[in-house]
């Protein structure tokens, strides 16, 4: 501030130059003391502006009028109240007076206005002139000599304090979605940058983020940790609020068999789960339609609107049971007399168990085609053998009942019943060619040809082996020549042989074997009590231990050759007994008898009476 200068001390100065008369301006300045005039030029406006205006800056800078203190103070007051300091760098209220395509121009009471561009205002798209914003100066004076502002470094300087009272107080903050990221979006609230989980989007599941970038929407602060500076907020905390009333209200108002207008909410292979307007019921899949279908999805899609009835609740009516084709009438009760027993029909096979396959004849009217009906075989094979998911068969209607929604099916029937001629293509002893289809510890099933089967026992597979399971001689699926051995009409029975195809050659080796005959073989096994020869790939013999030994009192080695004799051959049982030492015994019995008879005769020859006397002596005392 210049110094303060008095009349007595001002110096002389010359007078300015003017068109008007020294006695002129002497008669106006006499007129009224220099003090006065002073006075007279003093700030008496509300405004600084008036003081402006009526202040004679040429008059204070030569001097000649002079300002007292008080009188600076007060105007420095009305400065301060009324006039930006563009060096401070608090948080200043501006108005938006002008906006062009790129800028708004910003009024702050200062000597003039400044421009903000507006990406700094992405977050708020309806900004538009009168609406109050937070700016801070960033740069006073650019180099065209304009007033550049920063509404976003306003937002940040203040941010944390908002968004710390909105989590405090619980008050809903406005903020726009930036983008998309991982598990989530970025919002921009106050200027932070806070996370917005994908699951607190939303009550309903969120298929698509994309749709919510770039758009302003409410939220509330849910977290902040002050540590890394995030904050968590929420846009569905605000519709839980909303719903949690709405859902009070509909629950008070749930009854069994009411029908209510939902929206499918998410999908399962289970069923589909319906939004109630805040309270969410299940249709499982069994209620979905009349039909059978494989999964939901074939006839809901996400957010469809529908009509739906409710089938029951459970105490807290938190789990609601829904309907949807109980609203429909049942397609049984459509059929009426339509069909009837005995009556062909064609369906689709929609489902396919072990025991049977089910065929949906018309729309949610289905029919069991057991798998016992499906062919004139006794032997029960899998449903898959006959029929896929998706057929078109022709069936017969065998059996149906109305009240309970069954009925049953046949496939068979629309054919012969192979059995009907069977004695005149199977008479007994007719030999023919058949496939085995499955084993049995007593025998194995052969089919001669769809829906007659016989069964070749065991004891009749072959002439010379000892088959104790039929898999040792026989694979399921080989083709096998047959001879009928008994025919049971009535049991719908066959009995079948395969070994009587071939001559027995049990019945050759009877003579060729036969007891007496001797043979040159090898001892191939030693087993026991005993040992074994192989005579040919249908014969093997048994040599009991007594009969393995020699003349000279060894026995029979492994591998030995030596002549065996036969001492038993049983054509039923498949029995040969062998033996070598009964061949040298056999010599030695004859050598005895021949000399026993030898000397029989040479002593019957010198035979006396006396002899005969004491022979008969010697009898009488043996038999005592």
């Amino acid at each position: 501030m210049a110094e303060k200068t008095t009349p007595e001390s001002a110096p002389e100065q010359e007078a300015p130059i003017s068109a008007e008369t020294p006695q002129e301006q002497t008669s106006e300045t006499s007129e009224v003391p220099q003090e006065a005039a002073v006075v007279s030029d003093a700030p008496t406006a509300n405004t600084a502006e008036d003081f402006l205006e009526n202040f004679n800056w040429h008059n204070y800078e030569e001097g000649i009028d002079l300002i007292e203190d008080k009188q600076l103070e007060e105007f420095e007051a009305l400065v301060k109240e009324n006039f930006v300091d563009t060096a401070d760098e608090d948080v200043i209220e501006g108005e938006v007076i002008f906006m062009t395509d790129r800028e708004a121009i910003i009024d702050i009471n200062a000597k003039s206005e400044g421009v903000i561009s507006l990406n700094e205002f992405r977050y708020n798209p309806a900004l538009k002139v009168g609406d109050k914003v937070e700016v801070i100066v960033d740069t006073r004076e650019d180099k065209t000599g304009q007033l550049v502002l920063s509404h976003r470094k306003a937002r940040v300087i203040k941010a944390w304090e908002r968004v710390n009272n909105a989590h405090d107080s619980g008050e809903i903050v406005n903020g726009f979605v930036k983008c998309r990221t991982k598990g989530g979006m970025i919002v921009d609230v106050f200027g932070i940058e806070a996370f917005l989980p994908g699951s607190q989007i939303d009550v309903k599941p969120i298929r698509d983020y994309d749709q919510y970038v770039n758009k302003t929407m409410e939220f509330k602060v849910v977290k902040i940790n002050y540590e890394f500076k995030n904050v968590v907020v929420s846009h569905k905390a605000l519709i839980e609020a909303d719903i949690e009333e709405q859902k009070k209200e509909i629950i008070g108002q749930l009854e069994k068999g009411q029908v209510l207008e939902g929206t499918v909410k998410n999908i399962t292979s289970y069923g589909v789960f319906i939004d109630l307007g805040g309270v969410d019921g299940l249709i499982h899949i069994t209620d979905l339609s009349w039909s059978r279908i494989n999964h939901p999805s074939e006839i809901l899609e996400l957010d469809q609107k529908l009509n739906v009835v409710i089938l029951d609740f459970d105490d807290n009516k938190s789990r609601i049971q829904l309907g949807l084709k109980q609203l429909s009438e049942h397609p049984w009760e459509k059929l009426g007399d339509k069909i009837k027993e005995g009556e062909k029909v064609k369906g689709k096979v929609v489902v396919i168990a072990d025991y049977g396959a089910f065929v949906e004849i018309e729309d949610g009217v289905e029919g069991l085609i057991h798998v016992s009906e499906m062919s004139w075989s006794t032997h029960l094979r899998s449903a898959q053998d006959f029929v896929s998911v998706g057929d078109e068969v022709e069936a017969q209607i065998l059996t149906i009942d109305p009240e309970s929604r069954k009925m049953s099916l046949g496939i068979k029937q629309l054919s012969q019943d192979p059995w009907t001629d069977i004695t005149a293509k199977y008479p007994v002893g007719s030999k023919h060619n058949g496939i085995v289809r499955n084993f049995t510890n007593f025998g194995v099933f052969v089919e001669l040809e769809e829906g007659i089967d016989g069964l070749v026992y065991i004891s009749d597979l072959s002439w010379t082996k000892k088959v104790k399971h039929p898999s040792e001689v026989l694979t399921v699926g080989d083709k096998i020549d047959v001879v009928v051995l008994e025919l049971d009409i009535e049991g719908r029975k066959l009995s079948l042989g395969h070994k009587q195809t071939q001559d027995n050659p049990w019945d050759k080796y009877a003579t060729e074997f036969a007891e007496g005959t001797i043979h040159n073989a090898e001892l191939t096994e030693i087993v026991d009590k005993g040992a074994t020869i192989t005579f040919n790939d249908d014969i093997v013999a048994f040599v009991p231990s007594r009969h393995l030994e020699k003349e000279d009192g060894s026995r029979i080695g492994l591998k030995e050759a030596v002549d065996f004799k036969i001492i038993e051959f049983n054509k039923d049982f498949k029995r040969v007994v062998a033996s070598h030492t009964s061949i040298f015994k056999e010599e030695e019995r004859k050598n005895v008898r021949k000399a026993t008879k030898k000397v029989q005769a040479e002593n019957s020859e010198k035979t006396t009476l006396g002899d005969l006397d004491a022979l008969a002596n010697l009898r009488e005392q043996m038999d005592k």
